[in-house]
């Protein structure tokens, strides 16, 4: 059951390791191929309970299936990508818990546990759930899901969040009896979904373009 439940929530028994490992990546140089004893002689984690390290990060697509470092591992490591670099390791590496619930990186505590027992299957009292949500945790210090650092902005209009203001002027104008243009200016709200998806955000512009101005 617990290699059951590991394939679908990952974890590390000893999960100071993770947390170890991966500010020791932000510093050294990327390897060709990440291999344990890269992971015992440059990151100075040698033991059986650094060993899990590896299987984790391949989950959580900073490795490659061969161990080959991937883009995510590379933006990790720089600074102004990180969160969201680390937002996408922990969707990839949980994302048995994404599907149940796609905000599960805001859940407290008790009720990441209970995520973690729904999708896992585990007795409530399991031994394994603390060191689960300790593992989701300590890669979540990490990540940033509000479009900084890196990910990709909720908003196609720059400086905008995700309510913007756009000032639309329709139509050429009328003329006055004074020979003057009078122009008629409109302000739109709106309410743009909370999505990464550009192609949302260019369907609802191209939209606007069509239909109003």
């Amino acid at each position: 059951m617990a290699d059951d439940a590991s394939s679908k929530v990952p974890y590390l028994q000893a999960h100071g390791n993770l947390k170890k490992a991966l500010e020791k990546i932000i510093n050294a140089t990327v390897p060709p191929k990440f291999t344990q004893d890269f992971l015992a002689t440059t990151l100075d984690l040698p033991g059986g309970g650094a060993r899990p390290v590896i299987p984790f990060l391949k989950r959580a697509g900073f490795l490659g299936s061969d161990g080959t470092p991937t883009e995510v591992y590379k933006q990790f490591r720089n600074p102004s990508l990180r969160g969201g670099a680390a937002a996408q390791g922990l969707r990839n590496a949980y994302a048995d818990l994404y599907t149940a619930n796609e905000y599960v990186h805001d859940a407290n505590d008790k009720d990441l546990k209970g995520l973690i027992v729904q999708v896992t299957g585990l007795n409530a009292d399991s031994k394994l759930i603390p060191s689960m949500v300790a593992s989701f945790k300590t890669l979540r210090e990490y990540a940033d899901f509000n479009g900084g650092n890196g990910a990709p902005s909720q908003s196609s209009t720059e400086g905008e969040g995700p309510n913007a203001e756009i000032p639309l002027h329709l139509g050429n104008g009328a003329e006055s009896g004074h020979g003057n243009e009078i122009q008629l200016g409109y302000t739109i709200h709106l309410n743009l979904p909370a999505t990464s998806d550009i192609a949302v955000f260019n369907a609802i512009f191209k939209s606007l373009k069509e239909n109003l101005l």
